[in-house]
């Protein structure tokens, strides 16, 4: 599903965000990115979407050259991959079933498709009954359940949170990572981008730890911090 080999990248000002980094995440897996601020996860991420593209080395994604593609093809590719992020970025005057359904008006799915398959993505993440509600009047939880709802109702082969649970105290949080984990479950890959070190270490999935651009652990069933 991802492959990244003997992948850098440094920015304009010689920051080495990544260094001659090689993983492989196979299609199904739930593997969660962690390390300190600066430690390259962000740039990780960025590469996968083709929102940069890498000094040297090499990016696949479900088979594509992601550094390939050309400029007409990327919103294509984008299709295949949903995205979570920490700040809900829900349309404040629409309500969450127009939210999730702007995700399919994109790629300009049909009226009667949109109408079948957003009540189906909405009682996947259990808010069947606030299809018509506002993201003013719904708790964080339920804001980022939109957003899951929205990152999945076009069917994605990849699914890339970028610390999903920032916002969220611990018991929302941790529904959350039981939806992900559910989700995973039904086939989606997910990527995970995260400070949680509690979520990490309770989840038991397999962890790369990145820290200076380097990966210095991969580990199945893995925990946030070092083990002796």
């Amino acid at each position: 599903m991802i492959k990244l080999k003997n992948v850098s990248k440094v920015y304009k000002n010689n920051h080495i965000a990544l260094s001659n980094v090689s993983i492989s995440i196979n299609k199904g897996e739930f593997v969660f990115v962690v390390g300190p601020s600066g430690a390259g996860k962000s740039t990780f991420i960025k590469l996968l979407m083709k929102e940069i593209e890498p000094t040297s080395g090499e990016v696949n994604v479900n088979g594509i050259n992601v550094e390939k593609l050309k400029r007409k093809e990327v919103p294509y590719y984008r299709r295949n991959i949903g995205v979570v992020f920490q700040d809900f970025r829900l349309l404040a005057d629409k309500t969450v079933f127009e939210n999730v359904a702007f995700a399919m008006q994109i790629i300009e799915t049909s009226s009667k498709d949109i109408k079948k398959r957003v009540p189906q993505v909405l009682a996947l993440v259990r808010l069947s009954n606030k299809g018509n509600q506002y993201p003013s009047q719904l708790s964080g939880g339920e804001q980022q359940r939109v957003v899951l709802a929205r990152a999945l109702v076009n069917n994605p082969k990849l699914l890339i949170c970028d610390e999903p649970t920032g916002n969220l105290d611990p018991d929302t949080s941790w529904g959350i990572m039981e939806l992900l984990d559910d989700i995973n479950k039904g086939g989606t890959t997910i990527v995970m981008a995260t400070h949680a070190k509690d979520l990490v270490d309770r989840m038991k999935k397999r962890v790369i730890a990145i820290e200076k651009g380097v990966v210095v652990r991969d580990q199945q069933r893995g925990v946030y911090g070092y083990e002796d």
